[in-house]
């Protein structure tokens, strides 16, 4: 079946549908991912957008039981060059196709990914539509400008009740705000006892869970949407140890004084150069937003800058100077992606031991 990805500026793409038989709009958006299609496609960050795989041929591996980000991906619509009718792997379940179906999600393949990944790049992320060829072009057009795409993202992809994940260490209370499995994965590898919790949880909610350390996960959107996660991050901060990741890192810095923008285009791949300031290092880090934060509003005072993007110099890490928080704009969980940050949950877990040997040693001391 025939089927035009159509722009908000007008410009069109014909090609072959596949996935799901649904008309969808969203935010047209690419990622330079060689790989990893299906965490990419699983990933609540997507939420709401048509993504654009640059990378020529996607679904040659399946789709398998391992790799999901999440149990019901909420992307509208894939768009590819070439997709694999018979894909060829060992852990394959089923094809990419089938996949699409299953989760009422439209594809469109031979498409020009290079011009549109170039427009992209030239005007910006913009809306757009897939649609099936049969109704008159100028009536889908109009229905797409007409679209207005939905702000409460983060409110679609939270968990609704907070739920447990046993384990025997350190107590962590994971805020969903878009929840990759992988996180959770990171800290099960180390053993901690998660407790998830939805987007809204207020400060006293979860300081009276007397946890060890608190994640801000990653998530779809806006920050400055999430009024009501800034003003808990400032209920929480300087009283039990912070790590953010993506979302999670703007909102600590909202939290904290700084501003934050929308980008051109944004961050969505698994081949950006991060640079840690302190020693010059660089990982290759997975990444997958549309906001960033503003150098220019980081109070210095509170807010130490650790990491900057090798390409284009936006902040990539901050660290509070007072109190034992921090975050990164980057997935430090990988999935898909390289693994050179993921010893910052290490790093993570040895700031809730140092900051519980330091409340030990206060309670000591007042004894004595």
């Amino acid at each position: 079946m025939k089927r035009w990805l159509i722009l908000e500026d007008g410009t069109y793409f014909e090609g072959e549908g596949f996935g799901a038989p649904t008309n969808v709009f969203g935010e047209v958006v690419f990622t330079t991912s060689m790989t990893g299609y299906q965490e990419t496609i699983t990933d609540q960050s997507f939420n709401g957008q048509i993504i654009t795989f640059t990378y020529p041929m996607i679904g040659n591996y399946g789709i398998n039981r391992d790799d999901y980000e999440s149990i019901v991906p909420t992307c509208k619509g894939v768009v590819v060059k070439e997709y694999a009718r018979i894909p060829s792997n060992w852990r394959s379940q089923m094809t990419l196709d089938t996949f699409l179906k299953n989760k009422g999600i439209p594809g469109i393949a031979g498409i020009d990914t290079r011009a549109l990944t170039k427009k992209i790049r030239e005007v910006g992320t913009m809306k757009a539509s897939i649609v099936d060829i049969g109704d008159e072009f100028a009536h889908a057009y109009d229905q797409l400008k007409a679209a207005v795409l939905p702000t409460n993202q983060v409110q679609q992809v939270s968990t609704s009740k907070a739920y447990p994940s046993p384990g025997t260490g350190h107590n962590v209370v994971i805020v969903d705000f878009g929840l990759k499995h992988s996180i959770m994965r990171e800290f099960s590898k180390r053993s901690c006892n998660l407790t998830v919790l939805p987007y809204s949880a207020t400060a006293e909610e979860i300081l009276a869970l007397a946890p060890d350390g608190v994640m801000l996960t990653n998530g779809p959107g806006d920050p400055k949407s999430l009024p009501e996660a800034v003003k808990m991050i400032q209920g929480i901060q300087g009283k039990i140890p912070i790590f953010g990741i993506c979302l999670g890192h703007q909102l600590f810095a909202l939290a904290n004084g700084a501003d934050t923008y929308k980008m051109k285009f944004g961050h969505r791949g698994l081949n950006h150069p991060v640079r840690e300031i302190a020693t010059g290092k660089i990982d290759f880090t997975s990444q997958n937003h549309g906001f960033a934060v503003s150098a220019e509003s980081i109070d210095q005072e509170v807010l130490m800058i650790t990491h900057v993007e090798v390409n284009d110099g936006t902040i990539e890490g901050i660290r509070h100077r007072k109190f034992p928080a921090f975050s990164v704009q980057f997935h430090p969980d990988a999935a898909p992606g390289p693994h050179d940050a993921v010893h910052l949950f290490d790093e993570f877990i040895e700031l809730m031991e140092a900051w519980k040997e330091q409340k030990e040693r206060a309670k000591t001391n007042r004894y004595f």
